[in-house]
């Protein structure tokens, strides 16, 4: 007997038949990701603030490192940085490497989790229960980052409209982008203070 086709098979399969185009009940998430990376990102969300500190201590370390980063050339350590960077973030945000991280303003939800990748708040099909519309079993990732961001000290952040995605940047390490931005800044000012 002929093993049965993806359309043969009821609900059984959802993510192959989601590859062939099959129709999927809405009910059921063609996506089902792993527990173990919702309870990271729900403990992520919950610990903002905690969060939000740690990044702020490790931007200034990463900000002394400028002239290390310089010296080297920026470009050459962006390969080396950009792994740390995936396993750190991956792991704690389910990070997808956009290389224009907004954690700060998003509560420590990353909008890149959301399957429309909105950048500037939910869509209108959030569940009653909170729960996204495209991946039923996912809490939505724009309801997670208001609760998150509730708890930080920057958490109106949420409220600037965010630029959309420039996917010329994936992949790329947004510590080493915002780094040589606020060394640029730094510089800047410094030689502002020295004209007077």
């Amino acid at each position: 007997m002929a093993p049965a086709s993806h359309r043969d098979r009821g609900n059984a399969a959802a993510g192959a038949k989601a590859t062939t185009g099959a129709y999927t009940p809405a009910a059921v998430s063609p996506n089902r990701r792993d527990q173990r990376r919702y309870t990271i990102r729900l403990w992520a969300v919950r610990h903002a603030r905690l969060l939000e500190t740690v990044y702020h201590r490790f931007a200034r370390f990463f900000l002394l490192l400028h002239p290390l980063w310089k010296a080297i050339g920026y470009q050459r350590a962006e390969a080396p940085v950009t792994a740390v960077e995936r396993r750190v973030k991956g792991v704690l945000f389910d990070c997808r490497m956009c290389g224009q991280c907004i954690l700060s303003s998003t509560g420590m939800s990353c909008p890149m989790n959301c399957p429309k990748q909105l950048r500037n708040g939910p869509c209108g099909g959030v569940r009653a229960n909170g729960n996204c519309e495209v991946e039923p079993d996912m809490p939505c990732v724009w309801v997670m980052a208001w609760e998150g961001s509730r708890q930080m000290a920057g958490g109106e952040a949420i409220m600037a409209v965010q630029k959309p995605v420039n996917q010329s940047l994936r992949e790329t390490s947004s510590w080493l982008r915002v780094t040589a931005s606020a060394a640029a800044e730094r510089d800047a000012e410094r030689a502002e203070e020295a004209r007077r």
